[in-house]
């Protein structure tokens, strides 16, 4: 019985997370949820699976939280500092790290330092501090399995190859809602049509960072850190079916893919289970209801965001930290109807030039960076209002 600890419980991982949960009872038990600010299902969660702890991250809900699990043998803590000291406790054997944005570096750090195995489905936590987390894992003896679909079927393809080298990773992309949209089209975007994603069913922020790739740029920073590959040597394509979740080119010519419906329960039970696959009552793949695959390069004229990620991953640093801060303000900024959808990539590339460089950042530095970057996006939101 593998205890899991999850953080963001209340969002689209963490809840396809428990589903995986129910269906494999004598396999899983969950220790630990905790939630941002959605108090209401953070509670029915815990009534439903009496976890030893729960941590609301915003302290205003602690009172509601504490009032209705009253009673039970359910501890209730709050704040930013309670999820990063929760994910230590002994009996935790993997966390699961489906918090939204800069918001999961900090536990995860402190999961690994544990020697927690991390479920990782937070990708701003390596997109951030990539070099820093894989070291203190390496220091630490701990596995970080990727949960993102496409990582998770990088990670599958390199499964038991044993270290041979890969040439080449082939990261597919949906292309999100506006893939056949014209950049005139783009400066009409509302908030409605960038929230309808064609295939996955995801949380506001990261729905809209597909539809203007900056999800896909940030995973690629993620896949350099996982897998050891340099920048050029992952190559973005867009796969509209989403059905190859992602591939791997070996140096033998071989290209391995690994195929399945889009649902996100397949990687989250892989990352929980590994290396044992667990049966599943997910849809079966039928590639005669698909009929075909197609393939395409993306346009970085139209997806800017794209250029951004590659740029700020060649110059290192805490470039990459700089980049993800301004985009977490520039998509609050859009989904709060304070800029339109084409400004999300300029506030993105005003904000990268204006702010600080380090190039051999500690966890110090990124804590700065990120604040001293949000203050200049909102700045810059501000302007372009």
């Amino acid at each position: 019985m593998k205890q899991l600890a999850i953080l963001g419980s209340t969002g689209s991982i963490g809840r396809q997370a428990l589903e995986v949960i129910d269906e494999h009872k004598d396999m899983f038990e969950v220790y630990a949820l905790t939630a941002n600010n959605n108090a209401e299902l953070l509670i029915k969660q815990a009534i439903k699976y009496i976890p030893d702890t729960v941590v609301i991250a915003n302290e205003r809900k602690y009172p509601e939280v504490k009032e209705a699990l009253e009673g039970l043998p359910v501890k209730v803590w709050a704040g930013a500092d309670a999820i990063a000291q929760v994910v230590t406790a002994s009996p935790i054997d993997i966390v699961l790290t489906a918090m939204v944005g800069y918001s999961g570096l900090r536990p995860t750090i402190e999961a690994i330092k544990a020697k927690k195995n991390i479920a990782l489905a937070n990708k701003e936590t390596l997109v951030v501090a990539g070099e820093l987390i894989m070291k203190l894992a390496k220091e630490n003896s701990i596995r970080i399995i990727p949960v993102d679909s496409e990582h998770s079927a990088i990670f599958q393809c390199c499964h038991r190859e044993y270290d041979n080298p890969v040439e080449k990773i082939l990261l597919t992309a949906s292309g999100g809602p506006f893939f056949n949209e014209s950049i005139e089209g783009l400066q009409h975007v509302t908030k409605a049509q960038a929230l309808r994603h064609p295939n996955w069913s995801m949380g506001a922020k990261i729905t809209i960072d597909s539809a203007t790739m900056m999800n896909k740029g940030f995973e690629m920073i993620e896949a350099k850190w996982l897998f050891g590959v340099s920048p050029e040597r992952i190559e973005i394509i867009i796969h509209p079916q989403s059905i190859i979740h992602s591939m791997v080119q070996f140096f033998d010519g071989s290209v391995m893919a690994q195929m399945s419906v889009p649902d996100m329960k397949l990687p989250i039970v892989y990352a929980l289970s590994y290396p044992v696959r667990f049966s599943s009552k997910m849809k079966r793949l039928n590639l005669f209801e698909i009929g075909e695959f197609t393939f395409y390069k993306p346009d970085t004229e139209k997806f800017k965001n794209l250029t951004f990620a590659f740029e700020a991953v060649k110059k290192g640093g805490n470039m990459p930290c700089i980049l993800n801060a301004a985009n977490e303000i520039a998509v609050s900024a859009f989904l709060n109807d304070r800029i339109g959808f084409l400004q999300m990539s300029d506030v993105i590339a005003k904000t990268m030039k204006i702010a600080t460089f380090v190039p051999k950042p500690e966890y110090e530095d990124y804590v700065a960076s990120d604040s001293e970057t949000r203050k200049i996006a909102l700045e810059t939101c501000s302007k372009s209002a």
